[in-house]
């Protein structure tokens, strides 16, 4: 029961598209219009208002981090342990993905997987962290950034803790994210993908 519990309001929480929130309150075109149509930070940083992507970029982050350390923190005193810790991150994922309040269109959940790496541990999520700045400041692609650190963060958990059943759900996001960018696999490996902070472009991307 408690499971089910964890998994719905997980859900909820990631199911929050703070792109598109954080857009119509600045007065902003709804992110999901132009560039990639992806509701996150990178495309919201097309519009050119750095504000509104950084705000963005904080609160995908933070219901990740919210959904894992509430099941962290409070879920022992209801015997809940890792697999709740690992449905956490799952569900909070699921939702950014595909959120029930925006017609289950959702981003491509960078962010909200860094979130919950740095709720899981602090420093396997800064080391997550470090691998997507570095790849993404030498490349400047956010989608390489994304991919090269999807890789490696279930390495840094089985190498930090073991292979428990927390890594299994990092493993899951990180395919989850390479289906996510899909698309800009095959344009990064045609050399049209866009690089951060590219102005948009109404239909481009899509």
């Amino acid at each position: 029961m408690y499971n089910l519990f964890v998994a719905v309001l997980a859900y909820l929480i990631g199911s929050v598209s703070f792109a598109v929130i954080v857009s119509a309150f600045m007065g902003l075109d709804d992110p999901r219009s132009y560039g990639s149509g992806n509701p996150g930070a990178t495309n919201v940083l097309r519009s050119g208002n750095k504000k509104a992507a950084i705000l963005t970029l904080i609160g995908d982050a933070f219901k990740g981090w919210l959904a894992v350390w509430l099941v962290a923190h409070f879920g022992p005193r209801y015997g809940l342990g890792d697999a709740a810790v690992a449905l956490a991150a799952i569900a909070v994922f699921l939702g950014h993905l595909y959120p029930v309040f925006f017609r289950f269109k959702g981003g491509k959940g960078v962010a909200t997987a860094a979130g919950v790496l740095l709720a899981v541990n602090p420093i396997l999520g800064v080391a997550t962290l470090a691998t997507w700045l570095i790849v993404a400041f030498f490349t400047r692609y956010s989608s390489l950034a994304a991919l090269a650190a999807a890789v490696f963060a279930p390495l840094y958990y089985v190498f930090m803790f073991g292979p428990r059943v927390v890594a299994l759900a990092i493993l899951a996001m990180s395919v989850l994210l390479f289906w996510r960018h899909r698309a800009n696999i095959s344009k990064l490996l045609a050399g049209k993908e866009s690089r951060i902070g590219e102005k948009k472009a109404a239909g481009a991307g899509k």
